[in-house]
């Protein structure tokens, strides 16, 4: 198979590396398509969007006519012989910003029935990040309808696969409150898969084991460190400001993100204040309910049971060891 290219920050391309738990998910579910739309969850910049696009590429080599959409980004792959398919996905690409994020969620749905009539066998949609373009209302509708696709083609399919990926909590929380679809997490990468990634970066750096204990095998952290010359410093800075931990956040929960960042299955704790969590799920801190380590369950390889230097409990984790670093700065502060 083909592997992507893809940019972890200006200047430096690398080549997709690992995922081949989660590669192998793919071809299973082209085997047998989708029954409920595929979305998966995991850290933000764990590596969601580099599986989709590698995944698109997978598909077509299976044969398979691919939409892949990247509203935030306003990118689009159609791997389809149907030349009206991208040229609308451009046309939405082009509009002004805020339209065309909008419009590139959508009109996956309508070109996949499109081709669908056009009695193509084998379809394929892969929308990365689509929730944050439409808005967390619309989520459980836009699976919905995607949901229709499947279950009601307008024509007789061989194979439909459905895959939306996502960063936010909140949204997983919205859409598995209804049954129109399958739900699977997706970890940073095992350390295996990271050196791959970190033996791409050009320059001295800093040891592999250094960098890996900052990161917890985070891609985009990766590119983050790598532009800030190492510094963790600043990229912890940056999460601080980012993720909004106002010195009024930190007093206010001070007892219980102390707790939760000696050990994050604190917030496990049945006394543990549903605010709070839904504070940090919101703000993509921590990821809630980890699911047992069966790969089975997961999109990819799961976390490690426990791993008390990465933020890693059983059944809450931090989404890397900076993230729960910004938190330990705010409460310092």
């Amino acid at each position: 198979m083909k592997r992507v290219k893809l940019s972890l920050t200006p200047g430096v391309e690398v080549e997709f590396v690992d995922r081949e738990l989660a590669l192998k998910k793919v071809e299973e579910w082209a085997e047998r398509s989708t029954r409920l739309p595929k979305v998966v969850f995991g850290p933000e910049g764990c590596g969601k969007t580099a599986w989709l696009r590698q995944s698109a590429v997978l598909l077509k080599e299976l044969g398979f006519h691919v939409i892949y959409v990247d509203p935030l980004r306003k990118y689009f792959e159609a791997y389809t012989d149907v030349k009206e398919v991208a040229r609308r996905l451009a046309d939405a690409a082009a509009e002004t910003l805020g339209v065309a994020e909008i419009k590139l969620a959508s009109l996956v749905i309508d070109l996949a029935d499109e081709l669908i009539r056009r009695r193509k066998r084998k379809i394929a949609i892969l929308a990365d990040d689509v929730f944050q373009a439409i808005g967390l209302g619309e989520a459980a509708k836009y699976v919905k309808a995607l949901l229709g696709i499947i279950e009601y083609p307008p024509r007789s399919v061989e194979a439909v696969v459905v895959v939306v990926a996502t960063s936010e909590g909140v949204t997983r929380r919205e859409i598995g409150r209804h049954r129109w679809a399958d739900l699977l997490p997706m970890w940073n990468l095992p350390k295996e898969g990271f050196k791959q990634l970190y033996d791409q970066i050009p320059g001295e750096k800093p040891s592999f084991e250094k960098v890996w204990r900052a990161t917890g095998g985070n891609p985009h952290l990766l590119g983050e460190l790598y532009e800030a010359k190492w510094d963790v410093g600043i990229v912890v800075d940056k999460l601080v400001e980012r993720k909004r931990l106002a010195p009024g956040f930190a007093a206010k929960w001070r007892p219980w993100l102390e707790k939760a960042v000696e050990d994050p299955d604190a917030l496990w704790s049945p006394d543990a204040p549903m605010e709070l969590i839904d504070e940090l799920e919101a703000r993509n801190l921590i990821v809630y309910l980890l699911s047992e380590r069966d790969s089975r369950l997961w999109a990819g390889e799961p976390p490690p049971e426990r791993d008390a230097e990465l933020g890693i409990g059983r059944r809450v984790a931090w989404q890397t060891p900076l993230h729960r670093e910004a938190v330990r700065r705010a409460l310092g502060a």
